[in-house]
């Protein structure tokens, strides 16, 4: 039997590249028993894939019963390094083992199986490839700052590249959650607060990601749908939201990411309307696959998350009611396969058919066959080791962190002077994991730029000290009379704070992968399962800025974080306030660069700052609510759209052509009138006067990051689709209503410079 396959595998249909796929999926698929079909819809968890001993290479034991017993056909982050791995510096794989890695796993996957069928793998890659060695680029929150889309599709060109070059096929990312609730432990992942600001960089990243050859990966958007919507901002809890809520807010970004290119969806751990997402018919096989045309696109299921139907949601009795739940609603993929490897007893028993099943199986082989796998699944270990973080990548990061950073406040301070005195002071002045945020790899000494080194390298030796002052949460680790000393000896204090998602050994995990609080007291209060029911600064920061104030030397406070927190002290007392986010690897240069005036800030708010975390929601985009309450303004303390520079624009002169059929030309000159070059974020927001439904005081429909020497001016043209004007009415259709729409073009959501208005017959 062996010998007989042997001899004729060159020409069996499937073999043959000059086939159309369709033939050579079905051709493949009618060869395939249940059992190896079943196999490529597990995929389990990659990185004890291998073995690595005094440098020596090996797949493991595991790996070869998993791909012969089982017929695994998908593997998820092979190459992740992490405490949650248990994979370091010391154990883990930089490119060029990873490489060597992916090869002997693909030769033993096609070498030693019946048929002979590569793996397909699947990478984290939110903010840079989760592997050691790949480039760190700021977290999703920090890439939407830039309000660049030219910027964040070279991000997913760059995290396309290093995951291709080591082996990896699919990324997972962009992350398309709304963020709505600010104590939600994973804010720093999305894109902020609003649909078309999310789509249109999430679009970017696809395009990046799917489009650079011979670099294409499979984009995965996370997470379908309303998962950063949750109750109480708990990571995992109910999102209590209406259909037309749903279609019209939460969902577009997802549509307007597929129209860019992306292939593969993944659901979420939430429920709505109290039904499990990752077994929601209605929004899987219905909306997405049925509506958007997303028939052939792959929906795999979050870390376990059919496991969740069962022993959480406890909407299913067994694993295998909740692996038919999954089937029935369109779920493809089984990440963590321990409920789709019953899928034979249910094709037994009838409750899954064989249709289904091929249907599934089909959609991961016809990837398989699209990116060449069949043909050569190996790739080249000194490409991969010359082409990772190569210094392209490094000046990506670079600019997408100095383009990210966003002024709140200033009095006049900055830009500093380069033969000032600075004392940096704060938790994350000098911390290397603190400023990369979650779903990152272990670094090498060296790689991380921090705010210290980026400041030090500016001014002349001498003219920086450095004092940590206190930790992110833990209060027993206070020298603020250190920190207090050396402000008194500076003629400007920097102090860097705000909070951390770095993971660390004295943190445990569950299954999935989120943190679970431990009695030590690690930095991190963000990143996955770390949500807050304050935003207050913990441990003893607002202890340290309190005293560096006292000292009466001028102040500038940086925010590095993974979540908007509370800067209602810091915009009081502050001479300088600025968020930066988690910034990536690069940074602290990129901070420096902005303090010193080496670069003029233009960084935007993608998500609302609140006063309070009672006044949670605030996200710009709602219906007028029309009063305050009784303690404070309703209203956020810095609003979606804000960002400060060193220089002044004048909008002028605006007008609106078009009738409506092919859209509407918005066009208005921008006048740069300070003395320096600058950037700024024009903003396009339309109002609808009279709706048959209710309808946000004003929502984003357009932007453009221009930029302009000063005294320069330039005539902008804003395009906006009639679709733009779409609502979704009250039968639940998407419709463009006839009446008056007003045009509101500024530098924020609140900072309208110009209006017009149009009527749409």
């Amino acid at each position: 039997m062996l010998s007989c396959f042997a001899a004729t595998a060159s020409t069996l249909p499937y073999k043959d590249a000059w086939l159309p796929v369709e033939e050579r999926v079905a051709d493949l698929l009618s060869r395939m028993t249940v059992e190896e079909k079943v196999g490529q819809l597990v995929c389990l968890m990659g990185w004890n894939s291998y073995v690595l001993q005094e440098g020596h290479l090996s797949i493991s034991d595991d790996f070869r019963r998993q791909v012969k017993e089982q017929g695994v056909g998908m593997y998820w982050a092979v190459m992740r390094a992490d405490p949650w791995t248990r994979k370091s510096l010391s154990n883990g794989l930089n490119p060029s083992l990873a490489a060597q890695a992916v090869n002997a796993m693909q030769h033993f996957a096609v070498d030693s199986t019946r048929l002979g069928i590569p793996l397909l793998l699947a990478e984290e890659a939110p903010h840079g490839h989760m592997a050691i060695g790949a480039t760190v680029f700021p977290t999703g929150l920090g890439m939407a700052a830039t309000w660049s889309p030219e910027l964040i599709q070279k991000v997913g060109e760059i995290i396309g590249k290093e995951i291709r070059l080591q082996g990896g096929h699919i990324s997972y990312g962009p992350v398309m959650d709304l963020s709505r609730d600010t104590r939600w432990s994973r804010v720093e992942e999305t894109m902020g607060e609003d649909p078309y600001l999310s789509g249109s960089l999430g679009a970017a990243m696809v395009q990046g990601l799917c489009c650079n050859q011979p670099y294409s990966t499979v984009a995965t958007l996370k997470h379908f749908i309303g998962y950063g919507s949750s109750e109480g901002g708990l990571n995992g809890a109910r999102t209590m939201v209406g259909e037309r809520e749903l279609r019209q807010m939460l969902m577009p970004q997802f549509k307007q990411a597929i129209d860019a290119g992306a292939r593969s969806v993944m659901t979420a751990y939430n429920t709505i309307d109290g039904v499990p997402c990752t077994s929601n018919r209605a929004l899987i096989a219905n909306v997405l696959r049925g509506e958007w045309g997303f028939d052939e696109g792959l929906v795999v299921s979050d870390l376990y998350s059919i496991d969740v139907i069962h022993n959480t949601h406890h909407v299913a009795a067994s694993k295998l009611e909740a692996a038919i739940a999954a089937m029935n609603a369109g779920v493809d993929v089984d990440l963590g396969g321990n409920c789709y490897s019953q899928l034979p007893e249910a094709l037994n028993k009838g409750l899954v058919t064989m249709e289904q099943l091929d249907k599934a199986v089909s959609r991961v082989l016809r990837l398989k066959f699209e990116l060449g796998l069949f043909e050569n699944p190996y790739v080249d270990s000194d490409k991969a080791s010359e082409g990772v973080h190569d210094s392209a990548a490094v000046e990506i990061a670079q600019q997408v962190a100095q383009a990210s950073v966003t002024l709140l406040k200033n009095n006049g301070i900055l830009p500093l002077q380069k033969d000032t005195r600075v004392a940096v002071v704060g938790p994350n002045a000098d911390n290397v994991y603190n400023q990369l945020g979650d779903y990152t790899a272990p670094q090498p000494d060296g790689k991380v730029v921090t705010v210290y080194d980026g400041i030090k390298a500016k001014l002349p030796q001498g003219n920086c000290t450095y004092v940590r002052g206190c930790a992110i949460r833990d209060t027993s680790e206070c020298d603020i009379a250190e920190a207090v000393n050396a402000a008194n000896e500076a003629d400007v204090v920097i102090a860097v704070v705000g909070g951390s998602s770095a993971r660390d050994f004295r943190t445990s995990y569950e299954e999935t992968g989120a943190a679970v609080t431990k009695p030590t007291v690690s930095d991190m209060e963000s990143g996955e399962g770390f949500d807050r029911a304050t935003l207050e600064l913990l441990g003893g920061q607002n202890e340290l800025l309190t005293a560096l104030k006292q000292t009466g030397k001028p102040l500038v406070v940086v925010y590095i974080e993974g979540r908007p927190l509370d800067k209602t002290w810091a915009d009081e007392n502050a001479d300088a306030l600025l968020t930066a986010y988690y910034p990536g690897e690069q940074g602290g240069a990129a901070i420096a660069d902005v303090l010193f005036g080496d670069y003029n800030p233009a960084g935007r708010l993608p998500i609302s700052v609140p006063r309070h975390e009672g006044q949670i929601p605030v996200y710009y985009n709602r219906p007028a609510v029309g009063h305050d309450y009784v303690e404070m303004p309703a209203t956020p303390l810095y609003p979606f759209g804000f960002g400060l520079s060193y220089t002044t624009f004048d909008y002028s002169d605006i007008s609106i052509a078009g009738d409506g059929n092919e859209g509407y030309e918005v066009s208005f000159m921008l006048t740069n009138i300070g003395d320096r070059r600058g950037d700024e974020v024009v903003q396009l927001y339309v109002h609808d006067r009279v709706a048959s439904v209710v309808q946000p005081e004003r929502q984003l429909k357009a932007f453009r990051r221009i930029t302009l020497e000063a005294g320069q001016s330039q005539r902008v043209t804003l395009h906006l689709d009639r679709e733009a004007l779409a609502i979704v009415d009250a039968d639940m259709h998407w419709t463009v209503e006839p009446g008056d729409f007003d045009i509101l073009v500024g530098s924020s959501s609140t900072d309208i410079r110009l209006e017009g208005s149009i009527t749409v017959q």
